[in-house]
């Protein structure tokens, strides 16, 4: 597989190097590790979705968007006092 050129700031490649030394990888087999193990958003999408029909199945929750959304802002607002934000 070709290497491609990446440019970041130079604090930031090494503190990524030396996080991957700490784990005894090179920082190209590291970053390669990372990139597998990240989803993207249409993948973290396919998974919220399959989640949802999975809870539904086997419970019957199905919030509708009115409800998912006050469930979001109480969960923000319970973050909120948490972090003290």
């Amino acid at each position: 597989m070709p290497d491609a050129n990446v440019r970041i700031p130079e604090e930031a490649k090494d503190r990524l190097a030396a996080v991957a030394a700490a784990e005894g990888m090179s920082l190209r087999a590291y970053l390669a590790r990372l990139a597998e193990g990240l989803l993207t958003p249409a993948e973290r999408a396919e998974r919220a979705e399959k989640a949802r029909e999975t809870l539904k199945a086997w419970n019957g929750y199905a919030p509708t968007a009115t409800e998912q959304q006050s469930l979001d802002s109480e969960l923000d607002r319970r973050l909120d006092q948490v972090t003290g934000s």
